[in-house]
């Protein structure tokens, strides 16, 4: 093994790269617009739901009511008739109309329990499901206060006082934007090793390779190096303008030492890549076998629901994945501001796990240039 082979091999690798226009706006799409995205387009907690209030009690309860719902959870609610509802409901105008009933109030100060209708727009799942639980809350306070005249006029019997670590606002951008950062390393360093193999297969320069003194080994791990390379800086540079810079996310803990784990992660999905390279035998076949692959390590890796939600045998399935322990990773050092004493145990799993896919994909490898000799 010459390591000069290893260098120019790899800059040969970097030199199809930049002319190749299709791959570079892939790249600067998934380390750009795609984390942005992600981060802002769905947010769990609720945002501007349009809502719409029947008052056919026009008291100052339902007024307070209906007064007690504003942005950012809601729009200002629209005062509609009771036969406007359904036909506005049909139309998509609102997700939620409450309707107040004639005669609430009094019933409320006389203690009969009287009942208010919700309609939900339930095709609208991400706020139909968390913002059912807002309005029944808003309502249950609203009346409550009314009833005791002054919301503090008495004192709870347990005050909790709620501390959220690690995301004091609970803002849904900080995990998105880093866990799509997670699945995009992934995702493009399978893509770029892969199709570097099958571009050279297609356009016949792997022959070219097998009539110079090269040895395999020096051909995947110059692929493996340049495709590592960039996936490393593009990753580095969207952390610190698009994460930090645009979106605001703070990073508790070392960038360099997450970028380490990075490259830990890297040399796993590319020696994965070229494995997937060896086995299809054109872009169509590897767009199908990535779709295989990709899809489990980015859903059942702790990067969309964590794994303590998922059932046991999914845990035991996906510990030999990279993704796992590289979600563990960011997590711990990018959130939490972990440092090495904490993270060793998964940068020890992903060498493991990287040098077993490395011996697996340079095996096949060998055997494919065999074939093609």
């Amino acid at each position: 093994m010459r390591a000069a082979n290893i260098l120019h091999l790899g800059a040969k690798e970097l030199r199809s790269l930049w002319r190749d226009p299709v791959m570079l706006v892939l790249i600067v799409h998934a380390f750009t617009f795609a984390i942005y995205t992600a981060a802002t387009a769905m947010p769990e907690t609720l945002s501007k739901a349009p809502i719409a209030v029947v008052d056919e009690d026009r008291s100052p309860l339902s007024r307070r009511i209906a007064d007690a719902f504003y942005p950012p959870y809601f729009l200002p609610p629209q005062r509609i008739t009771q036969r406007e509802m359904d036909a506005r409901m049909d139309a998509g105008l609102d997700t939620f109309a409450l309707d107040i009933p004639p005669g609430f109030q009094q019933d409320v100060l006389a203690g009969r329990g009287p009942t208010l209708q919700l309609n939900v727009d339930a095709t609208r799942m991400s706020q139909a499901f968390t913002g059912s639980g807002y309005v029944q809350a808003i309502v249950t306070g609203e009346v409550s206060a009314f009833v005791e005249r002054n919301r503090s006029g008495s004192p709870a019997a347990v005050d909790l006082a709620l501390r959220a670590r690690f995301n004091p606002e609970l803002d849904k951008s900080w995990f998105g934007g880093v866990m799509e950062v997670i699945n995009n390393i992934t995702m493009l360093s399978i893509i770029l090793t892969g199709a570097a193999l099958i571009r050279e297969r297609e356009h016949g320069t792997v022959e070219h390779l097998l009539a110079m003194p090269v040895t395999p080994f020096e051909i995947m791990t110059s692929k493996v190096w340049a495709m590592g390379l960039v996936v490393l800086v593009v990753s580095a540079l969207s952390i610190l303008f698009v994460v930090q810079g645009l979106l605001g996310v703070p990073i508790e803990g070392s960038v360099p030492l997450f970028l380490v784990g990075t490259a830990l992660q890297l040399f796993a999905t590319t020696s994965m890549g070229i494995f997937l390279g060896t086995i299809a035998r054109s872009m169509p076949q590897f767009g199908l076998l990535l779709m295989l692959v990709l899809l489990p390590l980015q859903t059942l890796s702790g990067s969309t629901t964590p794994r303590e939600s998922m059932p046991y045998a999914v845990q035991l399935l996906m510990l030999p994945a990279p993704n796992t322990h590289f979600v563990m990773i960011a997590q711990a050092i990018l959130y939490r501001g972990a440092g090495l004493a904490v993270v060793w145990p998964q940068f020890l799993a992903l060498v493991g796990i990287g040098a077993t896919l490395f011996s697996l994909s340079l095996a096949r490898f060998r055997k494919t240039l065999a074939t093609m000799a």
